[in-house]
């Protein structure tokens, strides 16, 4: 149920985000979903990836800073509301979102969520019925 997540940091300067997709590429790595959040200065990109691992490994060699967060993913309907539903009940419990960033595929959205707790998380959203996806499905995307 918990999915890595990479963290890249990259200075903001042209053909950086370019160098770390040709880093997975080269290593036969399918990136799932990602988001990039920036400063005036740098910029962190979260990334889903095949092979968490592999890919930590090749962009440390590369040089980059780069580190491995624990993160859900959660299936909900791709229908208005479905999002705020679904992190209300995350609030009723005591549980605070750091960032979530979702992406929807027809009549369904994954979401990625990274909160202060994950194993409560995992626990409060089964026990809502919501659908919390294994490593193996999100990787394979």
């Amino acid at each position: 149920m918990i999915i890595k997540q990479l963290s890249v940091f990259l200075e903001n300067k042209s053909g950086r985000l370019k160098e770390v997709t040709e880093i997975l590429d080269k290593e036969g790595i399918n990136i799932s979903a990602l988001s990039i959040a920036d400063t005036s200065d740098y910029g962190i990109l979260r990334m889903v990836v095949s092979n968490p691992d592999d890919a930590l490994t090749a962009l440390k060699e590369s040089m980059f800073s780069v580190s491995l967060t624990d993160v859900i993913c959660i299936c909900i309907p791709n229908k208005v509301g479905a999002l705020s539903k679904t992190l209300d009940m995350l609030s009723k419990e005591d549980i605070s979102i750091d960032y979530v960033y979702a992406f929807s595929m027809g009549d369904k959205a994954l979401a990625i969520l990274r909160t202060e707790n994950i194993e409560k998380g995992i626990k409060v959203l089964k026990d809502h019925d919501t659908e919390v996806l294994d490593a193996d499905e999100i990787y394979g995307i």
